[in-house]
């Protein structure tokens, strides 16, 4: 690819590949802040009246940069139990309210999140509080049967997006996200849950596991994309014992791989916070990207040059530029440097973007992204 000009799309799924291209690719993470901002939305509204795809859209040709993002299917209609918002309320100058319900099979569940005008939201109150009850409700709702899903507005999206950036399909969580993001009580429970309960949830797993295998294929044989998404939050060695990540998590993202890849597909998994002490068996899954790399003190990547050797030929690295220290509360000079280790750590491969690790805040200053992005064209042309 390096004889000509890449496309942004074309540049990272070069890196995902293990292919060289014109530049190294540059990758921030813009999720919210940076998009509802150029979009001048309170975040309420970016949340709820955009496609977060046509969001990111927006950022990543303003700063004329390479970017990744995600879109889902959606619940054919009319299927029994899908989630439904049932209300919205203001609760005072900066929140509001919202209420989303699931019924089936004559039980309700009922969650609740606050959304802010300058904030993403967050859950107050979780669909599974009962455990024997009220899991078969939620997974009426959420464990649709891959072919039946609708993945028109999926392929809407990837043709819309074009060659701008990398649009993943959301294929669905780590094991123990989607075990513990709607039980009530969160992580503490969940993880209370795996031990207590562990047949059941080993039986769900199992349908997991199949769930997710097929929705791969689905993807791929529905759409045109390249690569898919899983995601997690709790998924992460700074909540979870390596134990734990092995048990619930690791098949997941293996049967995830197994299936991208008999369909030609790659894979890309964000896995927050800490994760050198599993990084071999990440890379064991045949993981094509992984991301965000972060920089203590939310992660435990130090060493880029041990990274890159747990890493080799099989696996890309994606992220590690850090999100508060440097880019929010840095100067132009500490970001061209965090760029400058990446690049000479992984001089003279192609299996990497640089990114950031995690989320761009919204107090970040814009000459600090500009100089994450041009010192990443200066220095990564190849």
């Amino acid at each position: 690819m390096a004889h000509r000009d890449c496309t942004p799309r074309e540049r990272v799924v070069a890196a995902y590949v293990g292919r060289f291209s014109d530049v190294v690719p540059v990758a921030p993470e813009f999720w919210c802040y940076i998009p509802a901002r150029l979009l001048g939305l309170p975040m309420v509204d970016f949340e709820k009246e955009v496609p977060h795809w046509q969001a990111l859209q927006t950022a990543f040709r303003h700063y004329a940069c390479e970017g990744w993002g995600i879109v889902s299917p959606s619940a054919p209609d009319g299927w029994p139990g899908a989630p439904r918002p049932t209300a919205v309320s203001r609760l005072d100058l900066e929140r509001y309210e919202a209420v989303t319900t699931i019924e089936y099979s004559g039980r309700t569940l009922c969650s609740r999140s606050f959304f802010h005008v300058r904030e993403p939201s967050w859950l107050v109150e979780r669909f599974i509080k009962d455990f024997n009850l009220d899991w078969p409700v939620y997974t009426q709702a959420t464990l649709i049967p891959p072919h039946e899903l609708d993945w028109r507005a999926v392929q809407r999206a990837l043709d819309a997006v074009g060659e701008d950036y990398l649009l993943e399909v959301h294929v669905g969580s780590a094991f123990i996200d989607y075990a513990g993001s709607q039980r009530e009580g969160g992580f503490h429970q969940v993880v209370i849950d795996l031990a207590d309960r562990e047949d059941h949830l080993q039986l769900l797993q199992d349908r997991y596991i199949a769930h997710m295998a097929a929705k791969v294929t689905e993807a791929f044989a529905n759409t045109s994309a390249r690569s898919v998404f899983v995601s997690s939050s709790w998924s992460s060695l700074s909540l979870l014992s390596p134990a734990l990540w092995r048990r619930w998590d690791r098949p997941v993202l293996e049967a995830v791989v197994r299936a991208a890849h008999a369909c030609g597909g790659l894979v890309h998994h964000h896995f927050h916070g800490r994760c050198t002490g599993v990084l071999p068996e990440l890379v064991g899954t045949g993981v094509d990207c992984l991301c965000p790399f972060e920089r203590p003190p939310g992660g435990d990547v130090t060493d880029l040059a041990s990274a890159r050797e747990a890493l080799g030929d099989r696996t890309t690295f994606n992220g590690n530029v850090h999100t508060v220290e440097t880019l929010a509360r840095g100067t132009p000079a500490d970001v061209a440097g965090e760029v400058l280790e990446i690049l000479e750590a992984f001089e003279g491969s192609p299996r990497v973007v640089v990114g950031s690790g995690d989320q761009v805040g919204g107090e970040t200053p814009d000459e600090n992204t500009h100089a994450m992005i041009e010192t990443a064209r200066r220095y990564g042309k190849r």
